[in-house]
């Protein structure tokens, strides 16, 4: 089945859309994964999924903490980091895998409406190019002293590299992230097992190692203030989202897979973020050993140093590189792929005009170029820590609002929706949550609230978000959820096991073939009419 994207205008006629144009450019953009396309098993998405959080970030992450908190502090961080995105993430994968649709038509239905989810799009879309510029600037420091090509250049090649191979969507990225991962596990791996082997004392001297401030012990101060940063990476479940969409419909011969898939690759992708921050503590302390004073945090030299131990220097800077090389490729393609999502789909349904999602893959890429031409790296702390409030509390009420105004309190149906004129443009139950928790954290962030609280905005955000998701849905009795109860056409759009129906209808604007779930009837074109043509009229 070939959906033409790109053509579809309000009110297109069948000639005016029917020009020839690849689905597998746009992968169903702003809409519902039809059984057509989920073409691939339960495992292979899952390995497609965690293939994109090779990023190497999180290295530069876990000796940042460690260096400014202590090794203790900075361990325990990342374990309650990892706890709370784990556990929002259950709901969101299962939700996305089991009705084949990606974050953001998640959060319309959710708790925020049809208009009020285009505020956590480009809060979703920023992650995306933060992210970009952070790998970004770790390849150019990479190719900066493996190849001694300037920073400036690196940066640009670091954003050029990805274009060709994010054009194609899922099924090239796919071969990309499967044929990659082992050669960079074993990259990441080998030389920290080479270290421990050969230096047995180094892991205690690293547990002692009190940071820059000194301090000896548990501080919760600084375990909060380290989580911030950690609890950043709480918006990576959206791009796991984006692959785990495409996850093959749940039946009893595949139940158990199609679990392990989602658990894995949804919230479980933590687990190996987790223990990526530790190496990246570890490696940075290591490096601080061999020459006291130096940038810790940056993943190229740790590798290098640890490579150092086992290979000849040529080798060893060889294999950093590479390393530094196929993560960034690995990581910012999902970068640039999930973010071209997220920006389209705010910009269309603002602007009632579908450009494309290539054009938003190259506005992602050039606002991350900016920030790393403007040394984001150096700030990355600041920057991730501010972030965090934002991503914590929207993460935090749309899985709430999943779990227990959904499936607990059963104030809004369990089956998602997110087509225009079946949803409110705003819906109370998330937007003020969503307000409330991130505006409380900022001001804690900020100190407004009291030295004290300054390092609890993280915990200010979750604790808020969760307590007034269900709230605001007693208060409102969900009667914000869902506009019309009816779409006008007969035949329900979940079958009773839940699974989205497959049966196909043509969409009277652009005379394209689409499935149930995502087809509802126009009274102005007296017809059934797709999603997307819906959202243009």
């Amino acid at each position: 089945m070939n959906i033409n994207d790109d053509v579809v205008t309000s009110g297109a006629s069948p000639q005016q859309s029917n020009h020839s144009v690849n689905e597998t450019l746009e992968d169903y953009t702003l809409r519902y994964a039809p059984y057509s396309f989920r073409r691939w098993g339960s495992l292979t998405v899952a390995i497609t999924a965690l293939g994109g959080i090779a990023y190497l970030a999180d290295f530069s992450i876990g000796a940042s903490i460690s260096l400014s908190y202590g090794t203790t502090n900075a361990l325990l961080s990342i374990l309650f980091a990892a706890i709370i995105i784990f556990l929002t993430g259950i709901p969101l994968a299962y939700y996305a895998a089991r009705y084949n649709i990606d974050l953001d038509l998640i959060t319309r239905g959710a708790g925020f409406g049809y208009y009020g989810s285009v505020v956590t799009s480009i809060i979703f879309a920023s992650f995306t190019f933060i992210f970009f510029a952070l790998e970004g600037s770790i390849m150019a420091q990479g190719l900066q002293l493996g190849l001694d090509i300037p920073l400036w250049l690196g940066y640009l090649l670091s954003t050029v590299l990805v274009i060709p191979l994010v054009i194609y969507g899922m099924k090239v990225l796919t071969k990309l992230q499967i044929w990659t991962t082992p050669l960079w596990l074993v990259l990441m791996i080998g030389p920290v097992l080479y270290l421990v082997w050969k230096q047995p004392d180094l892991p205690r001297q690293f547990m002692a190692f009190a940071g820059q401030q000194g301090k000896s012990g548990i501080n919760m101060s600084s375990v909060m203030l380290g989580a911030g940063v950690c609890l950043a990476l709480i918006m990576q479940i959206g791009e796991q989202i984006d692959y785990l969409r495409f996850m093959p419909a749940k039946t009893a011969k595949n139940n158990k897979t199609w679990w392990l898939a989602v658990i894995s690759a949804g919230p479980g992708w933590v687990i190996l973020g987790a223990i990526k921050q530790a190496i990246g503590a570890f490696l940075g302390f290591y490096l601080l050993t061999l020459t006291p004073g130096i940038n810790s945090t940056e993943p190229v030299r740790q590798f290098s140093a640890a490579f150092h131990d086992m290979l000849p220097g040529g080798a060893a800077l060889t294999l950093a590189v590479i390393l530094v090389i196929i993560s960034q490729i690995k990581i910012n393609v999902t970068n640039a792929y999930s973010g071209s999502l997220s920006w389209t789909s705010a910009y269309t349904r603002i602007r009632k005009h579908y450009p494309g999602r290539i054009v938003f893959v190259l506005v992602n890429l050039a606002i991350a170029l900016a920030l790393m031409e403007g040394d984001m790296f150096s700030v990355l702390g600041n920057i991730l820590g501010f972030y965090s409030n934002f991503a914590i509390a929207w993460v935090t009420v749309v899985a709430t609002d999943i779990a227990v105004n959904k499936y607990l309190l059963r104030l809004s149906p369990k089956q998602p929706e997110y087509r225009r004129d079946m949803l409110y443009s705003v819906n109370p139950v998330g937007m003020v949550s969503f307000l409330v928790a991130a505006g409380l954290s900022i001001a804690a962030f900020f100190g407004l609230l009291g030295t004290f609280l300054t390092s609890y905005s993280p915990l200010i955000a979750l604790v808020v978000a969760a307590v007034m998701t269900p709230l605001m849905g007693l208060l409102t009795r969900g009667k914000f959820y869902i506009k019309n109860t009816s779409d006008g056409i007969e035949e329900p759009r979940y079958g009773h096991d839940g699974a989205p129906v497959g049966t196909v209808y043509s969409c009277v604007a652009c005379a394209q073939p689409y499935e149930r779930p995502d087809v509802l009837f126009s009274r102005q074109h007296q017809g059934v009419i797709c999603s997307l043509c819906k959202t243009l009229e």
